[in-house]
Parts: structure tokens; C-alpha cells; sequence
């Protein structure tokens, strides 16, 4: 047995008087309850019981001993019942890290997510900077890219779709562009990826034999609510995610083009560490974002375009 084991025979023992009493209660034989104190007392250089035929009294040091493992298999007892109710309805504060920009899609779920699981504490930090989970605590973060540590479990989430879009007063200035190669004639808004320093590539199908747009750059941001606020003053073309561009559309002050030509989707990912036993609390969390991010998609991206 191992030193809990040793530690459970002897105050069953001293409870009851009795190693056979001690065994029935934990369903072991009074000579193996026996050995169990025995080795105990053999690893503490204590004795722990004083022994005849007749009687099984602690020794001095056997009730000091007793009353302190008492406690200690007490606080035992009550830690596995608080598991087990955290097991059954997940508690606790909870850390979740994502990009700047998904406040967009996140807010509008969490009083739901809220609702459902009352007496989790969420914790939201919003960076765009590359966060050490398990340096820094997080217990979910939400990061588009490649999973280059191995000490990370990951979930792809649904796809989001980025957009080409451009304030109608820019449209009216520059005409709309109908071709890839109209955009030559265009300024572009483009993002730079604030991890890397790498300009995002624009979601198009570009022609046979050819590797980049040729469209004029005029302003480069690593933040995509600037992006989208230069977009919408009409400073030029921008590509942005669908559920950045919403609201902006159904306004009216954005016009999504070249849909047709539109390929190659944006998706972000649920990471965590790769911990055995997943915490309930992150369990239901990955769960629910697993099943409600971008479960509705922009409605008629093509009706905003002919507005």
C-alpha cells in the first residue's frame, strides 16, 4: 500500500478500536489493515498503537498523529466533493486570449455562454501579440496561423470569409473595379500582420503566370479597426473579415467587389495545453465557441455589392 493507503488504515483504526472494524470499512482483511499501520509506523520510527490480545490503544504520539491525518483525510474528503460538483457544474476563473479584433464576434456570445455556466469568471485579454499559455496562465486562446508548440491542443473553428471592400464615395472617384487588372488603376489599404511584419495577402484568384496584385499601396496598418475606419473614409480598397465588414455594409458605407473573384477563406483556432484531464471549465468553453463562432455567416454579401 502506498503511504495514503497507510494513512486511511490507521485512522480507521483508531476511529473504530479495531483492525477488523477498520477492514470492513475498507473492504480490506484486519491482517492487511495490520501490515498497513505497520509500515507506517515503520516509516515514521513511531509506534503508533499499543498492542495486547485484549485491547488496541493509541500511544501518545498516536493520538497527536491521529488527530492531525484526521484533518488531512478530512480536507481529502471535501477537495474530491468539490471536484466532483465542479465536474457536474464548471466554477472558477477563466482566461481567454484573442486577437484585438474578435470582440466583434465574441461579445454577442457571452451573455448566453454566461447565462449557461453562472459561476465561471471570464477573463478576456484582447492582444494581437503571440501569448505563452502556459507561461502567462491562459487557459484558451483564440490565434489564426500555424500550432507551432507541441504543448498546445487545438480546434479549428468555422471559417470566416475576408472581403474586398471600399466606401461608395472612393467607388465614385476611382470606378468599380470589374477585372483583377482594374485594380491596377486602384489604391489598396493593407494590413501588416503585427507577429511577423508580413503584409496579408488579398483573398483573389489571380490569372495564370501572375503572383501579385499590382494595385498601388497607400497606407499599411497592423490593426484592423484602423483598417477598416480608413476603409470606410474612402482612403482606398481594404480586405477585411466578414464580421468586421457587417455592419459597415448593411450601413451602406462599405460595398463589398470582385466577388466573383473571392477565394481562400480566414479561419482561427482554439488552442489550450495539452493537459491529461481537461478542466471542465475549458471543456464547456471550447465546446460552446466550438459550436457558436461563426455558426451564421454575413447574409448576401452580393446584395451589398449591387447597393
Amino acid at each position: 500500500m502506498d503511504r495514503l493507503s497507510g494513512l486511511e488504515a490507521f485512522v480507521r483504526t483508531a476511529d473504530l478500536g479495531s483492525f477488523v472494524k477498520a477492514g470492513r470499512v475498507l473492504g480490506l482483511s484486519a491482517s492487511a489493515v495490520g501490515k498497513a499501520v505497520a509500515k507506517l509506523e515503520q516509516q515514521l520510527g513511531t509506534r503508533l498503537f499499543q498492542r495486547s490480545t485484549r485491547s488496541l490503544r493509541l500511544t501518545e504520539e498516536g493520538r497527536l498523529f491521529h488527530e492531525r491525518c484526521r484533518r488531512i483525510l478530512d480536507d481529502l474528503e471535501d477537495a474530491h466533493a468539490v471536484l466532483a460538483e465542479a465536474q457536474e457544474k464548471p466554477r472558477g476563473r477563466l482566461k481567454l486570449s484573442s486577437p484585438i479584433v474578435s470582440y466583434h464576434f465574441l461579445l454577442p456570445l457571452l451573455p448566453d455562454f454566461m447565462a449557461r455556466y453562472p459561476e465561471i469568471e471570464l477573463d478576456l485579454d484582447f492582444n494581437d501579440r503571440i501569448v505563452d499559455l502556459i507561461e502567462e496562465g491562459v487557459d484558451v486562446a483564440i490565434r489564426s496561423g500555424d500550432l507551432p508548440d507541441s504543448r498546445l491542443m487545438s480546434r479549428a473553428l468555422r471559417p470566416f470569409q475576408l472581403l474586398l471592400c471600399a466606401a461608395p464615395a472612393y467607388l465614385e472617384r476611382h470606378g468599380v473595379p470589374k477585372t483583377l487588372r482594374d485594380l491596377d488603376r486602384h489604391l489598396s489599404i493593407r494590413f501588416r500582420f503585427p507577429n511577423s511584419g508580413k503584409l496579408q495577402d488579398w483573398p483573389l484568384t489571380l490569372p495564370a503566370g501572375e503572383t501579385e496584385l499590382r494595385v498601388r499601396t497607400v497606407l499599411t496598418c497592423n490593426n484592423m479597426e484602423a483598417l477598416r475606419g480608413a476603409t470606410v473614409r474612402g482612403l482606398g480598397i481594404g480586405c477585411l473579415p466578414d464580421f468586421l465588414a457587417r455592419e459597415p455594409l448593411a450601413e451602406g458605407a462599405l460595398r463589398t467587389i470582385l466577388m466573383e473573384h473571392i477565394d481562400g477563406p480566414g479561419q482561427f483556432r482554439l488552442l489550450w495545453p495539452s493537459n491529461r484531464n481537461l478542466s471542465p471549465k475549458v471543456r464547456v468553453l471550447v465546446d460552446f465557441l466550438s459550436e457558436r463562432l461563426f455558426a451564421l455567416r454575413c447574409e448576401a454579401f452580393g446584395d451589398y455589392a449591387a447597393r
